[in-house]
């Protein structure tokens, strides 16, 4: 336990060399005494400039105040009071960004670890209290909810307290959306997912899985039984650069590699899902999705996992956590590197991977450096496995089959900033709208979009 207030209480892991062989939580949360020393860094400060770094809006220094207290379930009550995935977020929310970016004690020293103690308060109650059945009154409106990722999950929460009976449908057969096959166990226990969709039944929210919509039943279909639909499809399309050789046997998309795994647990012995165990593995990208990945296929046996980025190590757009933790289990990053070709041999099978080093110039649109290809810098990867992680599309097929709805260039939906799209009635967020970015930005969408949602249908 850290005895400096400036500086903040680390969190203990599994060791590096142990963990990168096993799929299980590589963070093992704080202890009670720990966890009551962290809140105690906290200033409770006048004005709470936390909060307005969390998008769903936690009374952030009042949840702290009871964990320095050691009140565990009244904190959980606070943070419960907006966030309908507490367990989730502490532990895979970009909280250095956010909420603790705006930390008054992070000034001269660290900032308070709020997501370490949201974990811990979120633990805590998942460990010691009962999931009781809610008893709310029913207005008598029905609302559907499409698809079962965060955005719609805190979107159908937040409705049924309000009094609506709300569907969701599910595609997959387990809901949760990419908080189940996109993201790694040993970030996100599934259990933690089960748990929380559990806690929303008991809410009455009613869930319907192996339901696709525009296939199966349209939104058109929907309106028949339902007042209001909101879109929370997630963006699950996967992007490959458009090199030679993405065809070939040991290519995948991050999407497809991390459900084989995720979802389908193609990890284990037992498995009936096959996935390429590849002993020398390229994963293009930067993001978090391209460290679940990497860090995925040493689990799986991998010799040699490498990162294949176009922009330096500084700008890498992954969470810092992340990037530090694939160092230390041996992940190897190749900064200022562009692949142009993938090699195939005889039989179609990755064999290697052709690359260029790169040089950054000026700022892009993004304020991120702009990245040049370097004359004469071509040089060749070994490797018998390639994952491209270098981002996803909003699903097509919703908007592919539902008339009156408005979509960008990049194929999100056309939303105000309360959800609201094109079609009367129909309402949208999350990935489906932005495209790839972080859970607890669609956890605010959800949130958003249910207040639009609970406003129309009283005024229709």
């Amino acid at each position: 336990m850290q005895t400096d207030v400036m500086k903040r209480n680390p969190m203990p892991n599994q060791e590096p060399l142990v963990r990168n062989k096993n799929f299980k939580e590589v963070a093992l949360g704080y202890d009670a005494e720990t966890a009551i020393a962290e809140a105690k860094r906290c200033l409770d400060c006048k004005h709470k400039p936390c909060m307005n770094g969390c998008p769903v809006n936690i009374s952030i220094p009042e949840f702290i105040s009871y964990v320095a207290e050691g009140e565990f379930e009244k904190a959980y009550e606070v943070i419960s009071r907006t966030s309908t995935l507490p367990a989730v977020c502490g532990r895979v929310c970009p909280q250095e960004k956010q909420c603790e970016a705006k930390c008054v004690r992070g000034i001269k020293g660290d900032s308070v670890s709020i997501g370490r103690l949201e974990r811990f308060v979120a633990d805590y109650h998942n460990a010691n209290a009962k999931i009781q059945k809610l008893d709310i009154e029913r207005n008598g409106k029905k609302v559907a909810v499409i698809g079962s990722g965060p955005s719609s999950l805190t979107c159908a929460g937040d409705l049924a307290k309000m009094g609506y009976a709300v569907t969701v449908f599910e595609a997959l057969h387990i809901a949760g959306g990419v908080l189940v096959y996109g993201i790694p166990e040993f970030r996100l226990p599934k259990a933690i997912v089960a748990q929380e969709v559990e806690g929303l039944k008991a809410a009455g929210v009613d869930f319907k899985t192996n339901v696709v919509v525009g296939k199966s039943i349209s939104i058109d279909d929907i309106f028949e039984e339902y007042d209001a639909v909101f879109i929370g499809s997630g963006a699950g399309l996967p992007r490959f650069m458009g090199i030679e050789g993405e065809n070939l046997k040991g290519v995948y998309s991050a999407n497809e590699f991390l459900t084989r795994i995720n979802l389908m647990k193609a990890y284990s012995d037992n498995s009936r899902t096959p996935v390429h165990h590849g002993k020398k593995v390229a994963v293009v990208g930067g993001g978090n999705v391209a460290m679940d990945a990497a860090r995925s296929a040493i689990r799986l046996g991998a010799d040699k996992v490498y990162i294949i980025y176009r922009r330096s190590l500084e700008e890498i757009p992954a969470r810092a956590e992340e990037v530090e933790h694939a160092i230390e289990e041996t992940i190897e990053f190749r900064t200022l590197t562009n692949p142009v070709r993938i090699i195939g041999d005889e039989n179609k099978n990755v064999c290697g991977i052709e690359c260029v080093k790169m040089e950054l110039g000026e700022p892009d649109e993004s304020g991120r450096r702009k990245p040049f290809t370097v004359k004469g810098s071509e040089h060749i990867i070994d490797a018998d496995c390639v994952i491209m992680a270098i981002g996803t599309s909003p699903n097509p097929l919703i908007k592919a089959t539902t008339a009156g709805l408005d979509v960008n260039a990049r194929g999100g939906i056309v939303t105000d900033e309360m959800g609201r799209t094109s079609r009367e009635g129909v309402f949208a967020g999350g990935d489906a709208v932005t495209g790839a970015a972080t859970v607890i930005k669609a956890m605010g969408a959800g949130k958003a979009s249910a207040l639009a949602i609970d406003e129309y249908l009283k005024n229709k």
